[in-house]
């Protein structure tokens, strides 16, 4: 069973109206445990309601999205959150951390709702902190950390809380070259541990980082890598793993 199906999805907004978007049009793929997804398209393209559905920010219009076999369209907002904080970890390009904690505390805080005791939670966000080389800041404020550090501090929070699904959107966007490198090997660190890692970017030399391509364009997939020499005219909305 895959771990992540899409069948036949469309996201659309101001539907039956002049202004109509089919933000995603007709979308159907699969993603298999343990695999390094890129999602890659330009702005607008769709990849970023891709990776809102896929991570169960948002709900299809129509179709049928299955995450381990759960079926999550229909879901309530608090039945979508249950299953993030069970099943997926995020790294976005803004970092999302909050202010007013500290390092380690952000880096606890998923942990907290999924009911991790407090010792634990402390124990287990140093540990992800050692690993991304920044555990001595595990007391500084955000705001006192450089860009680099902060994305670190993102990688220890999806380290720690120990998910699954790792979904990473443009996380190295607001960083040098270095840093970015540091920061993909990181991600490429979890993958070989066992997390299915889904990149989305809009960066050629980034996608080319993972296993696995998919193309996103006009709401649709133009280009899956899994297909490259197998099947060349496979319609583009309905480019699935076997």
């Amino acid at each position: 069973m895959s771990l992540i199906r899409l069948d036949n999805v469309y996201k659309i907004y101001a539907q039956g109206q002049e202004n109509q978007v089919n933000a995603l049009d007709g979308v159907t793929l699969e993603i298999q445990r343990g695999e390094f997804v890129a999602i890659i398209g330009t702005s607008g393209s769709g990849k970023s309601t891709m990776m809102n559905i896929l991570g169960c920010l948002d709900v299809p219009t129509s179709g049928a999205y299955y995450l381990d076999g759960t079926p999550i369209s229909g879901r309530s907002r608090r039945e979508l959150e249950l299953i993030r904080s069970r099943k997926i970890a995020f790294i976005f390009q803004g970092y999302n951390l909050i202010p007013s904690l500290n390092v380690w505390q952000n880096v606890a805080l998923p942990m907290l709702y999924q009911k991790v005791p407090l010792a634990q939670r402390r124990a287990r966000a140093l540990e992800a902190l050692e690993r991304v080389d920044i555990a001595a800041k595990a007391n500084s404020r955000p705001g006192q950390l450089s860009g680099g550090q902060q994305q670190r501090v993102a990688i220890a929070r999806a380290i720690a809380a120990r998910s699954p699904i790792l979904m990473a959107d443009e996380p190295t966007g607001a960083l040098d070259s270095k840093t970015g490198a540091q920061v993909l090997e990181l991600m490429r660190e979890m993958n070989r541990e066992g997390t299915t890692v889904i990149l989305i970017t809009h960066d050629n030399g980034i996608a080319a980082q993972a296993d696995r391509t998919v193309r996103v364009m006009d709401g649709k997939i133009v280009h899956d890598s899994l297909w490259d020499g197998v099947l060349v005219d496979l319609p583009v909305s309905r480019a699935v793993a076997p």
